[in-house]
């Protein structure tokens, strides 16, 4: 279970192009391609040779009107489908991108790519410019030096992606809990280049809730004394705060009935060894099975990348401003797929989103899907809404 967790966590990357750099069509194998931005300025602050990884699946028409860009989740790349090797693990979305499925590559080219500061900058198959990277000015890791970025930067980065294609407008941008929230502030911030959009599993904005959750999932790498305030490359790292952090993230994405499913519950991580025998060694299943998971994922995790994206998602609100005139900015079609049984963005905050983006008359339809894992139902119950995305693109 806990390699299971890591495995659909850590989701990789990269590019399907000829080495003639022509786009090929997509065939199940997917490699990297790097994007490379000469310099890129966030926050005030200029940024050299800014990299990020991106695949693709489908081939781009002749006039580069059929791509879909599709924007990944909290600890996801943009491994969202295909495999980098025969028996290697799928993408994410892989059930709803492929010949046929609801995000069909005999008919669209979809792309995907890393944001910055990805969260798996230990992961060979990641490209991401964040505060590992090395600073060219200094030679050595940005650490904190490297300026806090927002989703706008991360949608900024995809749109140069997208240009340097000859993309000017794409039929759909779609992504899942962090991914949503890239692609609502694509259609609020370009309203002219996003054809339709479908946020998967995340409301408009990070509000109270959510700005609280992010700070307790960063809290446990801050109190690590490895941390040293970001300045750990090149020493002991904080990899015990690093792994809470990932374990909690882990047990937030998910819904109770999951902790207490049948190989869960109450049951003791070792047979014979009774959690009420002694007071740390002794521990229910659950828990480790989350310590596991976070152990695993932290293995190809950074943790200041880590603390960046949840400042990131704290400072979400699509548009800028409010969340109100951030929404009416934008104008493409909406299909909002969401759980019930989400526990991050919870279903009150969800249904103002669509009531205020369809306010000023923009076209809402709102699907719900279930499937007993809360938030990551985003990831493993994609499917049940395959016909309702396929139907959706589809319409005029």
């Amino acid at each position: 279970m806990a390699r299971q967790l890591a495995a659909l966590m850590t989701a990789a990357i990269l590019a399907l192009v000829t080495n003639a750099g022509q786009i090929c069509a997509y065939d199940g194998i997917v490699e990297k391609k790097t994007f490379t931005l000469a310099s890129f300025t966030i926050g005030g602050k200029i940024i050299k040779d800014v990299k990020i990884g991106w695949e693709s699946y489908g081939a781009l028409n002749a006039d580069k009107s059929n791509a879909i860009l599709i924007t990944h989740y909290f600890s996801g790349t943009s491994h969202a489908a295909g495999k980098y090797k025969a028996g290697g693990a799928p993408g994410y979305w892989d059930a709803i991108i492929g010949p046929g499925k609801p995000l069909d590559t005999d008919k669209y080219f979809i792309l995907s790519s890393d944001t910055l500061v990805n969260l798996n900058a230990r992961d060979p198959t990641v490209v991401t410019t964040g505060p590992a990277s090395i600073d060219p000015a200094t030679g050595k890791p940005y650490g904190l030096s490297f300026p806090v970025v927002t989703i706008r930067d991360f949608v900024n980065v995809q749109k140069e992606l997208v240009e340097s294609l000859g993309i000017k407008k794409l039929v759909a941008v779609a992504g899942a809990s962090m991914g949503a929230l890239q692609a609502y502030e694509w259609a609020a911030s370009y309203p002219d280049m996003v054809g339709k959009l479908i946020p998967v599993i995340a409301s408009g904005e990070a509000d109270g809730y959510q700005i609280a959750w992010l700070d307790m999932w960063g809290a446990s790498i801050r109190v690590d004394p490895n941390w040293n305030k970001g300045d750990y490359y090149g020493r002991a790292e904080p990899v015990d705060g690093l792994s809470t952090a990932l374990a909690l993230v882990t047990l937030h994405a998910q819904h109770w009935t999951w902790t207490n499913g049948p190989s869960l519950g109450r049951k003791w991580a070792v047979d014979g060894k009774d959690p009420a025998s002694c007071l740390t060694d002794c521990r229910f299943k659950i828990e480790a099975e989350l310590a596991a998971a976070g152990r695993a994922r932290a293995a190809v995790s950074d943790a200041n990348h880590f603390l960046y994206l949840a400042k990131a998602g704290q400072l979400f609100v699509a548009g800028g401003g409010n969340l109100a005139d951030g929404l009416k900015k934008i104008d493409a079609p909406v299909l909002l797929i969401t759980s019930d049984d989400d526990l991050i963005f919870p279903t009150d905050a969800v249904n103002e989103t669509a009531q205020l983006i369809r306010a000023d008359g923009t076209p809402v339809e709102h699907v719900k899907i279930k499937g007993g894992r809360g938030h990551l139902d985003g990831v493993f119950a994609i499917s049940q809404a395959g016909d309702k995305i396929r139907a959706f693109l589809g319409a005029k």
